[in-house]
């Protein structure tokens, strides 16, 4: 562990997490006016990202050396916790996703488990390539069933609970990560060959019989199917409201707290609707152009860093930011399923904005050591 005073806080990124912080507060307010009860999310939202300045403040202390040596009882900590919710996790639309602590709010365990499979994977590609230059076919496959082990287990337990959307990021992570890793890309093209045949199975029970396709994989999984096919056709309500909520936002929206057009999860899975509303097109872009600085800023990073397992890392949190954030925003826009992803930094919720918080201070980390590799 070292002083922080040793360290240079990356000013862009800082800059771009603070405009988030003040985008998602504003936003979240309007959201609110939506809300039948007053949840005072707002106050909520804010004490998250203090305590997210906070969790930046000590991982930036303790160094990014501690986190990957000891990641694997962050994993097994991490597997615990989806455990334990499954037995005594509070059930909130029918899935039983949080733990609910009076007095803090609820905790999501899969949040924690998307950085935490960044780190181990990261170690565990890092190890890979120092021990083995050149690869045999043999050392990658038996390399592969480890990463299959390592992430199937949080995969199974999180879909259980159920959580879908946090189960394709997991995928999502390892497989950028891999790709990142230069292993050979025959590999891949099993697995997505494997990964396509499966889909079509499911899909064709889908749509010749559904009581059988409920007999297999049960109902759960049947209503999951079924509203992700939802945006094919363009129905359901907070999808169609959400739309429409967008595109009267004009040029340059209605203004804060002005949301006139209700529809279901406005602080979280469709927050981005909100903003258009409020801000229109102008906003909108301007939000979009941030996202994306930040986004080619951490990739820079990982271009920049020495060392190897920096970039495995960063390449793992680069891939979960942006495929939450095309995924979040084209959801919204009817151009991708809806799956229950927020949108990050942005929309409201405790656990994922400090996972996001604690890749932030990672990022720090990283962005010091290239600063005092160059010197």
């Amino acid at each position: 562990m070292r002083s922080i005073s040793k360290y240079k806080v990356d000013i862009s990124i800082l800059l771009c997490i603070i405009l988030f912080a003040v985008i998602s507060i504003v936003t979240i307010g309007s959201a609110e006016t939506l809300l039948q009860e007053n949840n005072h999310l707002i106050i909520r939202q804010v004490i998250w990202y203090s305590i997210g300045l906070l969790l930046i403040y000590f991982i930036m202390f303790i160094g990014n050396h501690f986190l990957y040596k000891n990641a694997w009882i962050f994993y097994i900590f991490g597997v615990i916790s989806l455990i334990l919710v499954l037995f005594f996790g509070a059930t909130i639309n029918e899935a039983r996703c949080w733990f609910k602590i009076r007095g803090i709010g609820n905790i999501q365990p899969s949040e924690f488990m998307k950085i935490i499979l960044i780190i181990v994977l990261g170690r565990m590609i890092n190890n890979f390539k120092e021990k083995y230059t050149e690869p045999t076919v043999k050392q990658e496959f038996i390399f592969l069933l480890k990463v299959l082990i390592v992430v199937g287990i949080p995969s199974i337990l999180t879909f259980l609970e159920p959580d879908t959307g946090v189960v394709l990021i997991y995928i999502l992570i390892t497989i950028i990560m891999l790709f990142i890793s230069g292993i050979r890309y025959r590999w891949f093209i099993l697995v997505f060959s494997l990964f396509f045949l499966a889909i079509g199975f499911i899909l064709t029970i889908y749509f010749i019989n559904n009581d059988l396709f409920i007999k297999i994989f049960g109902s759960s999984f049947f209503l999951r199917i079924d509203r992700l096919l939802d945006w094919s056709s363009g129905s359901g309500f907070q999808l169609k409201n959400g739309i429409t909520s967008i595109g009267s936002g004009g040029l340059l929206g209605y203004g804060i707290n002005n949301t006139p057009i209700y529809f279901p999860e406005p602080q979280t899975d469709f927050i981005f609707a909100v903003f258009a509303n409020n801000f229109g097109f102008i906003g909108s872009i301007f939000l979009i152009g941030l996202i994306t600085f930040f986004d080619l800023r951490l990739i820079k990073l990982a271009i920049e860093s020495p060392k190897n397992i920096n970039k495995y890392i960063i390449s793992g949190i680069i891939g979960m930011l942006i495929y939450q954030q095309l995924q979040n925003i084209g959801m919204t826009l009817g151009i991708m399923p809806i799956t229950g992803i927020t949108l990050p930094f942005i929309s409201y919720g405790g656990s994922s904005l400090l996972s996001y918080m604690i890749m932030a201070g990672i990022i720090f980390n990283i962005s010091n050591e290239i600063i005092r590799y160059r010197n």
